[in-house]
């Protein structure tokens, strides 16, 4: 067990500052192509022609998002920029966590069959808390229910949030039921596993 932890422990140490890095150099690479599309630099200069036929593309993808939604191509960028950072945020968590679940995975199975339901609950408990917040931003963004990235959610949620709606009214325009709903489910959990120790 302490083998595996330390290949995880590795893995974010090497990841961590290559991410960095890469969301530096992206940086740079960003602000000298909004600075030529700008027109800061001379459109006609060296870096101008370079960043033009080398660098313009790799933005492109988003840059057609961008403008699709009716934004500026000029921004492009700097979305490229917080789209990479957020990915690289993501992507360290996402290990953390799987180092997490993977090491608590390890110790219930040493604690028998008591250390397996534990486990097995907090993990059902933390999809429904992640069901809730994936629903959550999925209406902030206006993500359709039917949509297969967020299906899953409102599946698991329904069951939850609609015998709450009907109880607790929304507050003008804001639905507070997945609100009570995640403090509710850390109630339910911490009453659950603390009968299972």
């Amino acid at each position: 067990m302490g083998a595996i932890a330390g290949i995880f422990d590795l893995v974010l140490g090497v990841a961590r500052p290559l991410l960095f890095g890469a969301a530096a150099a992206l940086s740079v690479v960003a602000g000298i192509d909004w600075l030529v599309r700008t027109r800061r630099i001379s459109p006609f200069s060296a870096l101008a022609r370079f960043s033009r036929d080398r660098v313009s593309p790799l933005f492109k993808p988003v840059e057609t998002r961008i403008v699709r939604a009716g934004g500026n191509p000029q921004s492009a960028p700097w979305w490229t920029l917080a789209l990479a950072v957020i990915g690289g945020i993501i992507f360290l968590s996402l290990l953390e966590f799987i180092r997490d679940q993977f090491l608590m995975g390890m110790a219930a199975a040493q604690g028998g069959t008591q250390g397996v339901i534990y486990v097995l609950l907090r993990w059902t408990f933390q999809i429904l808390r992640l069901a809730l917040m994936v629903r959550v931003i999925s209406s902030w963004i206006q993500v359709s229910p039917y949509s297969k990235w967020v299906r899953w959610a409102f599946v698991l949620s329904e069951p939850i949030l609609g015998p709450l709606r009907r109880v607790i009214p929304p507050l003008g325009m804001v639905d507070i039921s997945p609100i009570v709903a995640f403090f509710g489910l850390s109630l339910v959990e911490s009453l659950v596993l603390g009968l299972v120790r």
